[in-house]
């Protein structure tokens, strides 16, 4: 065996060493190596083998196991479930405590019932509280068994808190029984008064606790005089002998009459006191009675008592009537009598006290002309206001206090933007009218009425609607304001073009000729803008830039549109990448590779869509740091670039692209380098490898090294063959958006000296 068990060791399977131990009942071997090898799993090993041992009926081994685990609950429920209570109780009491010890004393007595169970607990000390825990955990008969047997003194007790669980459970009848049982009647009744069930409470009351029939009547005739049943309340009452709370009910209802009535009739030694409280009453009610009030306020007019008669007219208010015409007619008295008969600080002091009382009711107009009537011009003007009298608010302002026209104005341009009366405020004041129809969004009339006001005030809203749209992410909604209304020179603007250039510069979906419209609104905006930047003398802020790029993308659209002009688009597509300062780096190196693969430049689509991985690349790791840029050397393509904050094509295209590289790059045909010209440098690049820069081709952007056809502004060339194809394609296809092209370059350009077809 010990060969075995070394054996096992030695080949490092001491699993199988524990499980021969276990095979043959060597359970202290097998512990020793399961705490050796395996120590987490110790607890969970004595469980497993105290389980077994229980199930093969060996309780003692089992028991050390279950302790060495920690769950001694465990042992005590095994030594329960085989009636083994002794040995339970001695596990219970040795590892958890008295509390524990006690509950299984107490579950050994419930198992055993009768006089063992009482002998049992009593052996214990544990008889009273067995009976009190069993009656709290609603074991009610092994209570009572116990109790009967030894404890009757506690029976009432038990009796008790049985009644007050059938009372929770709504088993009332039942628990009548017991309350009585328990010699608590008077609970039983309060139990069916809570229920209103009067019948049976006052069958409890009458059979076994007549203090407490008095108090069922009381209690059943509250809840008929709260019912409105008076009748019966009162029948009740006076069967209770209670005829002093009679009273009070109807008195504290304000039912004097009947209240009298059974005063008289069963406690008349009262009646005289009641009789002084209701005559108390009624003189105090007068002052809360608005004819009261009024009948007493021209009794002091009539007397002259002008300052009495003023106090009683004001008195009046909402709490005496809700006649807003008598109150108002009231109040004014007061006024009228205070202005013709008190001194001058009283009647203004009475004025200022009634004033605000007429707006609250709003009786505006009233309240105006009493302020009027004291010299307070712009109190009156406010209520005026309030009852929107602005004719008359206006006029008082002309008249007393011109400062306060422009107040009245304000107020009354406030209340119509309110309304949503906005044509009315436009009629008063443009302005407010224009920034109300765009705080509602109403753009097309706040637009439409905004160019009537001018360049400025026009393009004023322009803007607050175009950076609107931007941050709803409708840029091309936004380009379209400005194609229609201009592009004014406003430095203040300029953020807002850039956002546009950039959002469409970003856009999906636009290398097609379905994008031509696009573009050319793109080109037409930022020559508008260039336009006016000139004639203001301002800056161009790179939008010369941008506009070069838009005529760029707005003439491969319109190629794109010819078979034969595939060239002149794919030539764009390569010009571009010189922008990529401006233009999204890995669109760009995209559109150009994917351009130049069309055409069977492989050499060139490899270069560009290798550095468009690496550009992919730089912007998930969020640095451009290793971005490898040897390819181009010698070339105007920039360097330092903004790298784009995500990647402008979708998964799926991207791993084309990866493919196809992947694919090229084991092809021994391909070379990675761009081609070169006459000049030996990249034959896309304006710039030769002496530093002479070349003016770019209005139609591809290419260098224009000879044979160049001129135009009119400095630096404005076309190379002749690129021209006299892109103009033959125009001619012959009748394409609307080739012309709209040549229509641009005149523009743009200048004109040449001749624009037709260039051979020289």
């Amino acid at each position: 065996m010990c060969f075995a068990f070394r054996l096992y060791i030695s080949v490092n399977e001491p699993d199988l060493a524990i499980t021969m131990y276990k095979k043959l009942k060597m359970y202290d071997q097998m512990i020793r190596l399961v705490k050796q090898h395996h120590p987490d799993l110790l607890a969970e090993t004595h469980i497993h083998l105290a389980k077994e041992l229980e199930a093969e009926g060996s309780f003692r081994q089992a028991e050390q196991h279950y302790l060495s685990s920690g769950d001694w609950k465990a042992a005590v429920n095994m030594y329960r479930t085989v009636d083994m209570w002794e040995e339970a109780y001695r596990v219970a009491k040795a590892h958890g405590g008295a509390i524990a010890a006690k509950q299984v004393a107490y579950l050994w007595a419930k198992s055993l019932g009768g006089d063992s169970a009482v002998k049992l607990l009593t052996k214990f000390g544990l008889l009273d509280s067995a009976i009190d825990y069993a009656a709290e955990n609603c074991a009610f008969e092994f209570a009572f068994d116990l109790a009967r047997t030894s404890m009757k003194h506690k029976l009432p007790e038990i009796h008790l808190k049985y009644a007050m669980f059938l009372e929770d459970e709504g088993k009332f009848r039942e628990a009548e029984v017991e309350f009585i049982k328990a010699g608590k009647p008077k609970e039983a009744v309060l139990m069916y008064v809570h229920n209103q069930d009067w019948e049976s409470a006052q069958r409890v009351a009458e059979n076994h606790d007549k203090d407490s029939v008095g108090d069922v009547l009381v209690g059943q005739a509250r809840f008929a005089f709260e019912a409105g049943d008076h009748q019966r309340a009162e029948s009740l009452l006076l069967r209770a002998q209670r005829a002093e709370l009679a009273v009070k009910f109807y008195k504290d209802a304000g039912m004097w009459s009947e209240a009298l009535r059974v005063c008289k009739d069963y406690i008349p030694s009262r009646l005289s006191q009641l009789q002084d409280e209701y005559e108390h009453e009624m003189s105090s009610r007068g002052s809360r009675d608005s004819d009261s009030l009024l009948s007493q306020a021209q009794e002091w007019e009539t007397s002259g008592e002008y300052q009495k008669a003023v106090e009683c007219y004001i008195r009046l208010s909402v709490e005496h009537t809700n006649n807003m015409e008598l109150l108002e007619k009231s109040w004014t008295k007061a006024a009228d009598l205070a202005l013709k008969f008190l001194d001058s600080l009283r009647a203004e002091e009475v004025i200022r006290r009634v004033a605000p009382q007429l707006i609250e009711i709003k009786k505006y107009i009233a309240a105006a002309q009493l302020y009027l009537s004291i010299d307070q011009v712009k109190e009156a003007i406010d209520a005026f206001i309030a009852a929107e009298e602005w004719t008359k608010a206006k006029k008082v302002a002309k008249e007393l206090e011109p400062r306060l026209e422009e107040y009245v104005d304000d107020n009354y341009k406030n209340f119509l933007k309110k309304q949503g009366r906005t044509d009315q405020l436009a009629s008063v004041d443009v302005i407010a009218g224009l920034d109300t129809y765009a705080e509602q969004g109403q753009w097309k009339k706040c637009l439409d009425m905004a160019e009537q006001q001018g360049v400025k005030v026009l393009h004023k809203y322009v803007a607050l609607y175009a950076t609107q749209l931007i941050k709803e992410q409708q840029s091309s909604q936004a380009l379209q304001l400005y194609v229609r209304y201009g592009t004014p020179a406003f430095p203040q603007n300029f953020n807002i073009y850039k956002r546009i250039v950039s959002d469409v510069l970003q856009m999906k979906g636009l290398n097609s000729a379905d994008a031509y419209k696009t573009w050319a609104d793109l080109r037409d905006m930022l020559f508008d803008l260039c336009e006016n930047l000139e004639k203001e003398g301002l800056p161009e802020e790179d939008f010369d830039v941008c506009l070069l790029i838009a005529h760029y993308y707005t003439t491969r659209s319109a190629c794109q549109g010819q078979a034969e002009l595939e060239q002149q688009a794919t030539k764009l597509s390569v010009s571009l990448l010189r922008h990529t300062e401006i233009i999204p780096a890995d669109k760009a190196f995209y559109e150009a590779g994917l351009a130049a693969k069309a055409m069977g430049w492989e050499n060139m689509a490899f270069v560009f869509w290798n550095h468009y991985l690496d550009l992919c690349e730089a912007i998930e790791d969020g640095n451009q740091e290793g971005l490898d840029h040897s390819d181009f050397q010698d070339t105007d393509i920039p360097y330092e670039i903004p790298l784009p904050e995500k990647m402008h094509l979708s998964e799926s295209e991207h791993e084309e692209v990866k493919e196809w590289v992947l694919a090229v790059s084991m092809d021994q045909r391909v070379e990675q380098v761009l081609p070169l010209d006459e000049r030996m440098v990249y034959e896309a690049s304006l710039v030769s490898s002496n530093g002479t820069h070349y003016p770019p081709c209005v139609i591809t952007g290419y260098p224009v090294l000879r044979n160049k056809l001129e135009f009119k502004k400095p630096n404005r060339v076309a190379n002749k063959d690129d021209w006299n194809k892109f103009l033959m394609a125009a001619k012959m296809s009748h394409s609307v958006e080739c012309q709209d092209v040549l229509k641009f370059i005149t523009q743009w350009c200048g004109g040449a000296s001749n624009m037709s077809y260039s051979f020289q």
